[in-house]
This record gives structure tokens, sequence and C-alpha cells, in this order.
């Protein structure tokens, strides 16, 4: 019979997600994923298997939480599609400038494009996940930039495909800027040139 489990999984994987999050795949060690999860080695492997499967378990629950956050406000239909935008651009403005600083000016950027520069490239199962995840938000982006085209608040004529891949990485390049060590006013700046492409 096997013994059951004494510590809270969820929150080592937490743990364990914000460690590569700060740190990148290569860079954490298992003293690292051990000191920030307060378990020991063999409970880790025991648990997860590997470095690498708990890296893939932490990159699914950061792009399911991240992903799910974004999608509650671009499914808003409370508010209009320009103004859900611009709650989606605050929110990344936000984040980073949190996490900028207890980082000492600097943001953590985000898991999935960090991942994508360091691994997407040779860790197919990695890329998997990212391309997953790509396509779920572009496909949520364009259904929001056709709605607002038809409602007359996006005033960009591009096919919303191509808007879609713009905010998507204008996001990402808000992100990378905030590692960079760019500043609130800075990301905010972005945001405001991307909205003004949409909105015109």
């Amino acid at each position: 019979m096997a013994r059951p489990r004494t510590f809270d999984e969820e929150g080592a994987l937490d743990a364990a997600m914000r460690t590569f999050w700060e740190k990148g795949y290569e860079a954490t060690s298992t003293q690292d994923l051990c000191d920030a999860t307060g378990l020991g080695r063999s409970s880790i492997y025991n648990t997860f298997q590997s470095k690498h499967d708990l890296f893939e378990r932490a990159l699914v629950r950061y792009v399911d939480s991240m992903t799910t956050a974004q999608l509650a406000v671009l499914e808003d239909t409370r508010h209009s599609v320009a103004d859900r935008l611009r709650t989606l651009f605050a929110m990344v403005v936000d984040g980073e400038t949190e996490t900028g600083h207890r980082m000492g000016g600097r943001g953590l950027g985000c898991l999935t494009v960090n991942t994508t520069v360091e691994l997407a490239a040779r860790d197919p199962r990695a890329a998997e996940i990212l391309d997953r995840d790509t396509q779920h938000r572009l496909t949520a982006l364009r259904a929001v930039l056709e709605e607002g085209q038809r409602e007359g608040g996006i005033t960009s004529p591009r096919d919303a495909g191509a808007l879609a891949r713009f905010v998507n990485a204008a996001i990402g390049g808000m992100r990378v800027a905030s590692q960079g060590g760019a500043d609130r006013a800075a990301l905010e700046s972005i945001a405001e040139i991307a909205m003004d492409a949409l909105t015109g």
C-alpha cells in the first residue's frame, strides 16, 4: 500500500513554477527546487519523476492560470472590446510592475516567453505546450477583435488574425522590456501605442 503524501503537492508545484519563472529551466538546480518547495530530493523525484517532468507540470500550471485570467477579461461582454483590451494591457503593466518592485526593478517577464526563448527550439514537449497555448490565445484574441471590428470600436481594417498576432507580440514585448528594466511609464506607453494602432 502506497504511503500517503504528507505535503501540499499543489503548493510545491506553485513554488517550483515561481523558481523556474525566476531562474529559467537550465539555471534551476535540484537544490533550488528543494529550497523553494521545502521538500527533499527523494520527495521531489518520487512525486515528479524528474526535473523536466516538474517543469512541464509547472509550465502547464502557469499557462492555464495566465490564459484563464486573460480570457476572463477578453470574454467580459459587459465592456466594449476596446475597454477589454485596455484592461488586458493594464493587467500586464500591473503584473510586471509588481514583480519589478520585488526583483529590484526588473520584471519577471512571462514564463511562456522565457521558455520560448530558452527551450522551444530544442524541447519538443515544451514547444507543444507553448504552441497549444499560443493558438488558444490567438483564437480568443481574433474572435474579440472581429467583434470589435463589427461594433466599430476596433477601427483598424487589417485582418483580425493579424491583429491578434500583433496584440500577442505587443504583450510579449512588454514582458521582455520589463525584464530589461522598463518602468511602468514605458510599459504604459507601449500599451497606448498598441491601442492607437487598433482604434485609430
